[in-house]
């Protein structure tokens, strides 16, 4: 008598097929039905599970949900709500605020609460005058200027990077938090577990903690099994903000290391923007800090900080507001910035930024500019570290310039500064880029300036990152061959779910 052992195979692949038909059909309606999503998004992510079943699938519940999961979610909006009760008092409400900048701090304050503060004193650090080391020795500059404040804290330092590197710079601060730490000083150091993962691997962050300084990694369990049907793995946090003494704050694009980058030499030298905050603004960007850190902590009695709002207004000080964005603001909230910015110019609009993937709101925004009468230029790195955005923006460049806007490379390194100025007067500086991740996934900080001398620092040396920029003129991307242009197309395409 012959047996047959296999016979239930059949079946079973039978329960097996419909049990993965039923599951794909699950996972397209979720990406077809999840809220506040663009229809550009949702038809990518249909594409893909559509056209690729399981792979489909798969990145779907790795990437596809921006659920940084419910406990974190809670302790976030509990912590904002303890934040906001504190309050912001020495703030001018803005309706009473002369000029165009009026509206754009109304969307700000609708995005986080906080009211416009003025009586700020905000310097662009960096003060290089050779053209061909001078964004280089900007941002040494800003990092010694860092250190030296450091050095002189008497009470807390309170630190926020997205990366955080062990060379010159970054141990250079690191030596300095270590030694505030020791004498006395409250230091608190948060990092993105996945942007400063060496880093808090390191002997430096041993050195930290031995010292006395409290660390923290942010999104840490985010990379967990366990979460990836609950939770996008990928979710950073982008901040980049330092408080001294709840009287001096840092912001701005710069991370904490060395322009060389070691991690990524081959695009060296990163090139950034840090601004020194004095006056009543830095209460707001310490809120910025203690809403990231007490969630991820459960530190207790810290709305002391947040209390503390008697810095001291100077006399010829700006007009000045913080914000942050991030999966638990409300959905759109850094691009309604970003449009309500561009449209808000009449003159010139100067844009820097390394990653420039826009949803359609913001591309349509920047080529309605120069139809507007709006002298529109923007400045991209020639080499982006990120092949894919590389491609992604290049798709952009013919809709851009049949408009005219003026499109820049800038050839000397990796331009990661995020800048945007509003005809001389009006400034947006901060870690946001004009990508899907700052638009819709990290959390980022922001600080809006209504201000023409500080704007006029600023726009100074967006000139220089001109004056060394290649122009790229429509006649060379309408002679791009079809193949680059078809791969610059095709990554544009898939951009809503990169």
């Amino acid at each position: 008598m012959v047996f047959e052992l296999g016979w239930p195979q059949a079946p079973i692949q039978w329960v097996v097929s419909v049990l993965v038909f039923i599951a794909h059909l699950l996972v397209a309606a979720r990406a077809l039905t999840r809220p506040n999503r663009a229809p550009a998004s949702r038809a990518a992510w249909v594409a893909v599970i559509m056209l690729a079943p399981l792979l489909g699938m798969f990145a779907y519940l790795l990437l596809g949900e921006t659920s940084i999961g419910r406990a974190r979610a809670r302790r976030l909006r509990q912590t904002v709500r303890m934040l906001q009760a504190a309050g912001d008092p020495h703030g001018t409400a803005a309706a009473a605020i002369d000029g165009k900048a009026a509206s754009l701090f109304v969307l700000a304050q609708s995005i986080n609460g906080f009211v416009p503060q003025p009586g700020n004193r905000v310097v662009l650090l960096g003060a290089a005058q050779s053209l061909a080391n001078a964004p280089t020795e900007d941002c040494r500059a800003a990092m010694d200027q860092l250190v030296q404040d450091i050095s002189q804290a008497q009470q807390s330092v309170h630190i926020a990077f997205y990366i955080w590197l062990d060379d010159g710079a970054g141990g250079r601060v690191a030596e300095a938090v270590a030694a505030a730490a020791r004498r006395g000083v409250a230091c608190r150091v948060m990092v993105d577990a996945l942007g400063s993962r060496a880093f808090s691997g390191s002997p430096r962050w041993s050195q930290l903690q031995q010292a006395g300084v409290k660390l923290v990694r942010t999104l840490n369990d985010l990379t967990r099994v366990q979460h990836v049907a609950f939770s996008r793995m990928d979710l950073r946090d982008h901040r980049k903000i330092v408080i001294i003494d709840n009287c001096i704050a840092y912001c701005g694009s710069q991370n904490c290391a060395d322009p060389e980058f070691r991690v990524k030499p081959r695009y060296a030298p990163w090139i950034d923007l840090l601004l020194r905050c004095q006056g009543p603004v830095v209460a707001q960007i310490q809120r910025l800090f203690l809403s990231g850190w007490i969630p991820e902590t459960g530190e207790q009695g810290l709305d002391a900080f947040a209390a503390a709002t008697m810095q001291p207004q100077f006399d010829d000080g700006c007009l000045a507001m913080a914000f942050e964005t991030g999966p638990v603001t409300r959905h759109n909230a850094m691009t309604d910035m970003f449009v309500a910015c561009i449209y808000a110019a009449r003159h010139e609009l100067i844009i820097s930024t390394p990653y420039f993937v826009p949803d359609e709101a913001l591309l349509r925004a920047i080529c309605a500019a120069p139809r507007r009468g709006v002298r529109t230029r923007v400045i991209f790195p020639r080499h982006n570290d990120s092949w894919l955005v590389g491609q992604s923006s290049r798709s952009t460049y013919a809709d851009l310039l049949q408009c005219g806007v003026e499109v820049h490379e800038y050839p000397l390194g990796l331009l990661h500064a995020k800048s945007l100025t509003i005809d001389g007067e009006i400034a947006l500086i901060g870690s946001a880029n004009m990508d899907r991740r700052s638009l819709e996934l990290n959390f980022e900080n922001n600080l809006l300036i209504a201000d023409s001398a500080v704007t006029s620092s600023i726009v100074q040396r967006q000139q220089g990152y001109l004056s060394v920029s290649e122009p790229v003129l429509l006649s060379q991307v309408m002679a791009w061959p079809l193949a680059t242009r078809l791969v610059h197309n095709a990554v544009a395409m898939m951009s809503p779910v990169l």
